[in-house]
């Protein structure tokens, strides 16, 4: 970062890192530079101060490292820090090679391959004891020349499960945000039937059929939420460019 002629301070005010997204909470930006040689694009959250305990970039750091422990493939870190205001900011680099699955499904690719990929990627998230709480199909990452290979992206919120009342209620959670993410692609409901059968499968369950009920009524609330925070919040959605 110092050969990119950065620190912690100009990280909030560097001319070349450019924001692409503004929300209340924080910025996302990107840089790109090059180092060693060759082109790198950095991936830059920048966290307004907040009142709670610790900054908002060490629980994200944190939570990265709880997927890489669980040897759950994600994004490459590359370093976080804070300013005395109490800003925090996180780096990562670009998953170059890598599209957004809900991307590459729109686009025309083959979805078997990669739903059969989230599946299992789901799975071991929810067997190694975590749960993501942003479990879109968006936040999969797929090598478009290797379906088989899945990153999960977006760890800020990557937390242990807990007991059994809220672990059930966190993974229902991660199972409806993933079904509601692919409601737009075309993406058939028997392939949500069978998205969710391999995950139970690799689960150790015999039939998804005891948690579709659950899930399905998780969807409708979630698209409920959906439209009051595209209302409230119109930026908050909006794709990262090329």
């Amino acid at each position: 970062m110092r050969e990119l002629g950065l620190d912690a301070d100009s990280i909030f005010d560097h001319p070349d890192i450019k924001v692409w997204r503004s929300i209340p909470e924080r910025e996302n930006a990107t840089l790109d530079a090059s180092f060693q040689g060759r082109p790198i694009r950095l991936h830059i959250k920048r966290y307004r101060t907040h009142a709670g305990q610790g900054t908002l970039a060490d629980v994200e750091a944190k939570s990265i490292e709880l997927l890489i422990t669980a040897n759950i493939p994600t994004v490459p870190l590359v370093g976080w820090g804070s300013v005395p205001d109490g800003r925090s900011f996180i780096i990562s680099e670009d998953l170059t090679g890598y599209e957004a699955a809900d991307k590459l499904i729109a686009a025309g690719a083959p979805s078997e391959s990669i739903l059969q990929a989230t599946a299992d990627l789901a799975a071991k998230l929810h067997n190694a004891a975590l749960h993501h709480r942003d479990l879109y199909l968006c936040h999969f990452f797929v090598n478009a020349d290797q379906p088989s290979d899945v990153r999960l992206i977006d760890a800020a919120r990557v937390a242990r499960l807990g007991n059994f009342l809220t672990r059930t209620r966190w993974i229902r959670k991660d199972l409806a945000q993933f079904w509601y993410s692919t409601l737009a692609l075309p993406i058939s409901d028997a392939q949500r039937h069978a998205w969710m059968q391999r995950y139970s499968e690799q689960r150790g369950f015999p039939s998804a059929q005891p948690f579709i009920r659950g899930i399905q009524r998780k969807v409708r609330w979630i698209a409920r939420h959906d439209q009051k925070l595209k209302v409230d919040q119109p930026d908050r959605n909006v794709s990262i460019p090329s």
